[in-house]
């Protein structure tokens, strides 16, 4: 399907120079005689952003998409491997996806497209452990400290955090959520 810059909207899968990318920032600009579009794409492989700004009837190829359920298998060579619940295998390349397999979960959202896997999306919140951190300090409530999680990603946790800890994390903005007691 074919749309106009002016027709397209945050979130929209569209082909920009070949590559499969995603409508991150979308927003109309007129002046005294036309009307222009200015957008941000998110290309799905290497994750590079590119700002234009084009005419409101310039043609984009809008694609079909679908998200499903998916737990992580293995790696073969350059292709990480994935699984449905209904053990359905879908390939994708690793680059696709290497931001988001730091973060260990049992499942993940994968992005259909033309019914091939382009990239997964995390959850809201995972569960990682805290690898080194400083200890925590009686009598010291609140506030933050440094923490390492065992997957070598860097966040601020809760002053009673200690290592061996699990904690809930969001993984776009690596806020710390919670302590995880089990």
């Amino acid at each position: 399907m074919h749309a106009n810059a002016l027709d397209l909207r945050k979130g929209l899968l569209v082909t920009h120079q070949g590559r499969t990318c995603t409508v991150i920032y979308w927003n109309i600009l007129r002046n005294d005689r036309r009307t222009f579009v200015q957008m941000r794409l998110k290309d799905l492989l290497t994750g590079r952003i590119t700002e234009l700004k084009e005419h409101g009837d310039s043609k984009y190829e809008v694609l079909d998409s679908e998200i499903i359920d998916l737990a992580h298998s293995y790696r073969e060579g350059n292709d990480e491997i994935f699984y449905t619940p209904d053990g359905e295998e879908y390939r994708c390349p690793a680059a696709a996806v290497e931001d988001a397999l730091l973060w260990k979960t049992d499942t993940y959202k994968g992005l259909l497209v033309d019914g091939k896997l382009v990239t997964i999306s995390l959850p809201q919140s995972v569960i990682a452990t805290v690898a080194d951190t400083s200890p925590s300090i009686k009598g010291v409530g609140s506030g933050q400290k440094d923490a390492v999680l065992d997957n070598g990603v860097k966040i601020k946790v809760g002053m009673l955090v200690n290592n061996g800890d699990r904690v809930r994390v969001d993984p776009e903005t690596l806020e710390y959520k919670e302590r995880i007691t089990s």
